[in-house]
């Protein structure tokens, strides 16, 4: 005969995030708008492509830090939200991922532009293009500073009861260190290093171009800056679209998670488990057990998983069997 038992734990939390993390991305979309404005104005009057290019290219970038920023608004609106079963911070995974994608564009774009110079190549304005781009870079350096290590300072996370049986209990550390990023805060600091990479990159080639001669490498240094963006944007849209669709299973947690329960004393064995990130190194896991020792319950199971504190969501379903149909199905 089976007898199943059912039990969750819920400890989810909501935290408010870094409101002065929030302004500095807030104060760095304000930033890169008025510089590009300032490139594509002057590069309208000076005539200058380069400029002009720039200038648009800007745009994407405070498009991306605007959409971090709603993000973070959106996460903290919605946040008592009870449509959000494990809480909003896929918000800002959602907005990482958009961003990633935006930025990936600008490479491809970035990368066409090059191509077709080299072909048709355009003159340059060299004395009124050098000092913009100047102080283009000179913005793009202030907006990386305000964004350096953000992306470590802020997290969602939130969660509501229910169920059969609840418990709280507050999770002692342990030796294992878990990926704290911050996705969403992590594009927009790519977006504006990015910036800052062709920037200098167009610096370099408008001073070789200036002195030397050396037009083609504005081009050329068009499609290394393309390809640097690209890479930048491939690895983001991985790490963010691998939250996105839970696929999770590769995570160090999850070994954790199958030693905790080799390690109990008790003849169980997992059957079934699913383990889901649901907040900045938090992850939700449920779990299907077979046993037959019938003193095992789930605040067991639970007091052995304890030992990490990134589970903050833990489901248990405990099947209770007899000792012969344990060991008959492999122990």
């Amino acid at each position: 005969m089976q007898f199943k038992t059912i039990q969750r734990q819920h400890s989810h939390q909501f935290d408010e995030g870094n409101p002065l993390a929030q302004m500095k991305i807030l104060f760095a979309t304000i930033l890169t708008a008025v510089m590009m404005i300032f490139e594509i104005v002057g590069g309208w009057v000076f005539n200058s492509m380069a400029l002009l290019a720039d200038g648009w290219h800007m745009s994407s970038h405070m498009i991306a830090l605007g959409l971090a920023y709603v993000a973070y608004r959106a996460a903290r609106h919605y946040a008592q939200d009870a449509r959000f079963s494990f809480g909003t911070w896929k918000i800002e995974i959602l907005a990482g991922y958009s961003s990633a994608i935006i930025l990936m564009l600008v490479a491809i774009l970035m990368a066409f532009q090059s191509i077709e110079r080299i072909f048709s190549p355009v003159p340059i304005h060299f004395n009124e293009a050098i000092p913009i781009a100047i102080v283009g870079l000179l913005v793009n350096l202030i907006c990386a500073w305000l964004l350096h290590d953000g992306g470590h300072e802020h997290g969602h996370h939130h969660g509501h009861g229910h169920g059969h049986s609840h418990s709280h209990h507050t999770h002692s550390g342990h030796g294992h260190s878990h990926d704290v990023h911050d996705l969403n805060h992590q594009a927009a600091f790519l977006h504006v290093v990015a910036d800052a990479v062709t920037s200098v990159l167009a610096i370099l080639a408008l001073i070789a171009g200036k002195y030397f001669g050396w037009n083609f490498l504005d081009p050329i240094l068009g499609i290394v800056g393309a390809f640097l963006v690209a890479n930048w944007s491939w690895s983001l849209i991985g790490q963010t679209g691998k939250t996105l669709l839970d696929a999770e299973m590769d995570e160090p947690v999850v070994n954790e998670i199958r030693e905790a329960i080799d390690e109990l004393k008790s003849e169980v064995k997992i059957t079934d488990i699913h383990v889901w990130k649901v907040g900045k190194a938090k992850f939700s896991v449920i779990l299907a057990l077979e046993t037959s020792d019938k003193n095992l319950n789930a605040d067991m199971i639970r007091q052995a998983l304890s030992i990490h504190e990134e589970l903050i969501h833990i489901s248990v379903e405990i099947n209770q069997i007899s000792m012969f149909n344990f060991v008959s199905r492999g122990t």
